[in-house]
């Protein structure tokens, strides 16, 4: 059973927070490892190091359209890949965040929850909402 009075306001929380997780990440990489840091990362793991720069900007800006609610369903859905990067760097470090080097599980919930927006719409105080599929309406407004 959905709630349709309080459903919104859920979505725009988990909105909220995933956006927020964006932003706190990119920054995090940007002014604790640096470009040049993260690019090194990268590299250690057999990915090109000139993806740093791109993927801190992507977070950023995608974490900012999220968090405010501009576009934040196809926004939430073009993220995964990202995400999708960032946990094939920790599946050989176990399930858990406690385990050496960070497990997979919260890129994993990540994921979901991109998928969750994606899915489900922006919910309340959205600023410009977007269906999933272009043309498509929402079942319900």
């Amino acid at each position: 059973m959905i709630d349709l009075r309080t459903a919104p306001y859920g979505l725009f929380l988990l909105r909220a927070a995933l956006g927020a997780m964006w932003i706190s990440h990119a920054l995090m990489k940007l002014f604790l490892f640096g470009i040049s840091g993260f690019a090194g990362y990268l590299t250690s793991l057999g990915m090109p190091g000139a993806l740093a720069g791109p993927v801190i900007l992507i977070e950023l800006v995608g974490g900012l359209l999220i968090l405010l609610g501009l576009y934040a369903r196809p926004v939430a859905i073009l993220m995964i890949p990202v995400m999708i990067g960032a946990m094939s760097a920790h599946l050989g470090n176990g399930w858990l965040f406690s385990a050496p080097g960070g497990g997979w599980e919260y890129p994993a919930f990540l994921i979901v929850a991109s998928l969750t927006i994606g899915l489900a719409g922006e919910g309340a105080f959205a600023l410009r909402t977007a269906p999933l599929v272009p043309g498509s309406k929402p079942a319900l407004a």
